[in-house]
């Protein structure tokens, strides 16, 4: 129960009833409670509002017609940013409003790539605190902060926390990233309708290793380097003790965590809770969305592709694991399976005579015998993304390197002679660090690539065809999945309800039409998420970990919160 202002009911997407003893500017400092001009006489009257608003008063629908016109007034993304987030600061209902009106449009802005820009001047453009701070310094008081938000057991659904170590593609910015984790519920919100009273954003900070920022005497977060392993893991252990305490039956969403760790904690915890990764099992999902409906476009079943994945950290392995599994559930066995994935980080290509692989990097491989003659083969540079392409002949080239343009001419042009349909999936993200363009994909391979991009791009023109770019965003995986999570009280995420999101999102496109993009529009994304939420709680019931079966697209309908003004009631 919060200090003040409560809700009478919580998940319900019928009409909620807020009921506070705040009065006057007191209510209007309430981003939950505000309705700004929309309040009506009485309320006014009844809230100690009178004479504190103009006396005009407004629909939600001119509210926002007037808040998207100064928004789009702004002279660049981050100064859009910069006033959604003060409109976020005021009147929440409002923001989610502008927000859900205008998604594709607005998404980039709130989330990646301008939210990047956001984290880096956090310190600096400091407004006002949102979510949860949690001190790795003082371990002690994580239960303490976490009961400070004013939200007691029963009022949290969903928790998104970061470590900020891996934000994006610009790693490791210390406490600006809680503005990662804000910006990731807000998309759970607008995409899939998760009632905003009833998440929270936390902040894991254990410090930085970004010397600018320990050397910036206004950095707010901790001033040390990141801790050792043992002393981390005690935090996290730490913070997800209390967490489960505080708000037993909560959604654990963790996000951006440095690959030394996020496949650990995810481990560690995937199968004795509900949690989920969104930049391995997110991004993998979306992927295999991708390469599902790039399957189904070529004529190739999946298990017959060739794939090569240019950056295995987090994502790409993450990546990897979601085509792997997806293989081997339709009849390959793992060995052969695990034939199909070429995988290169920083040190070219992965072979089982490398020192210094990560765990989960080693399954993917190759024998160092089968690739003894290729030149780079135990050098410094190792076997770099030209020669695999050149020796492997992939059906299927991902990008999650954030190195930009390093799709090449050269290498797109090796891929395509070998392959009528090539897919082709650039999906770091932001812009600026995509592997490569879609204009010059459809230029190099004639049209014939079958091209979705983690980074939002237009659609190209090319010898008489528009060719729709479809996005690899987890935005069209992660709300709907969180969804179908909590609808169906599932006790944890199995592997088959990310499957089912995966394949859920490659069946909502028709890639027989020229042109048309392999996945969903963000413009369809409330759309997309509620079919994806449907079949993750069907999956969960199907592995037995749903709490309540027989989730119906109706309930998901009824379930999803609307941004709509609720009568405020004072006490």
């Amino acid at each position: 129960m919060r200090s003040e202002t409560r809700p009478v009911t919580r998940w319900n997407p019928a009409e909620r009833v807020w009921e506070t003893g705040r009065r006057g500017y007191s209510v209007l400092s309430d981003p939950r409670l505000n309705k700004g001009t929309a309040f009506t006489d009485p309320e006014r009257a009844a809230l100690g509002l009178t004479g504190l608003l103009p006396s005009r008063v407004l629909t939600l629908d001119q509210q926002a017609e007037r808040a998207y016109r100064q928004c789009s007034q702004q002279p660049s993304p981050l100064d859009k940013n910069i006033y959604l987030t003060a409109l976020h600061d005021r009147n929440e209902v409002l923001y989610y409003r502008v927000l859900t009106d205008h998604l594709s449009e607005l998404l980039p802005i709130v989330y990646t790539p301008t939210i990047g820009e956001a984290i880096q001047r956090y310190s600096h453009q400091y407004r006002r605190p949102r979510g949860v701070y949690l001190n790795i310094d003082a371990p002690g008081q994580i239960e303490t902060a976490l009961r400070a938000s004013g939200l007691s057991g029963g009022e949290v659904d969903l928790i998104v926390a970061t470590d900020a170590q891996a934000i994006l593609g610009i790693g490791d910015w210390g406490v600006g990233g809680i503005d990662i984790a804000v910006g990731k519920l807000a998309v759970y919100t607008a995409a899939a309708g998760i009632d905003p009273a009833r998440t929270l954003p936390v902040m894991l900070d254990v410090g930085t290793d970004r010397a600018e920022l320990l050397e910036d005497p206004l950095y707010l977060g901790v001033r040390h380097q990141r801790p050792a392993q043992e002393p981390y893991d005690a935090f996290i252990d730490a913070y997800v003790t209390a967490a489960l305490k505080v708000f037993p039956g909560a959604l654990l969403h963790w996000e951006d965590f440095g690959p030394g760790n996020a496949r650990r904690i995810l481990d560690r915890y995937r199968d004795r809770m509900l949690t989920f990764n969104d930049d391995m099992q997110g991004t993998g999902a979306v992927n295999l969305a991708a390469v599902l409906a790039g399957a189904r476009a070529s004529r190739t079943p999946l298990t017959q592709h060739r794939i090569v994945i240019f950056g295995s950290g987090t994502a790409g392995i993450g990546i990897a694991d979601e085509l792997f599994g997806a293989m081997t559930g339709q009849g390959l066995d793992a060995a052969a399976a695990r034939a199909r994935f070429w995988c290169l980080d920083r040190q070219g290509l992965l072979t089982d005579d490398m020192t210094g692989l990560r765990d989960f990097q080693a399954p993917y491989a190759r024998p160092a015998t089968e690739v003894g003659d290729w030149p780079g083969h135990g050098t410094a540079g190792g076997i770099g993304l030209a020669q695999v392409v050149g020796r492997a002949h992939p059906t299927i080239l991902v990008g999650t390197s954030t190195v930009h343009g390093a799709f090449t001419e050269q290498i797109v042009r090796e891929m395509a002679a070998h392959v009528d349909r090539p897919v082709i999936l650039p999906m770091s993200n932001p812009t600026s660090l995509s592997e490569a363009t879609p204009a010059d994909l459809v230029a190099w391979t004639g049209g014939r690539a079958l091209i979705a991009t983690g980074s939002p791009f237009g659609s190209v023109a090319d010898q008489g065809i528009t060719y729709q770019i479809g996005q690899a965003n987890n935005a069209l995986i992660f709300p709907g999945l969180g969804l179908g999570a909590l609808l169906s009280r599932a006790r944890r995420i199995t592997d088959h309800m990310i499957t089912a999101a995966a394949q859920a999102v490659a069946g909502l496109t028709d890639t027989t039409t020229p042109g048309a993009p392999l996945l969903p529009l963000i413009d369809d994304l409330r759309t997309t998420s509620a079919t994806v939420a449907l079949a993750v709680a069907q999956a969960a019931a199907q592995d037995g970990v749903a709490g309540v079966p027989g989730i119906t697209a109706d309930a998901v309908s009824a379930a999803t919160w609307q941004p709509r003004y609720a009568p405020v009631h004072a006490v």
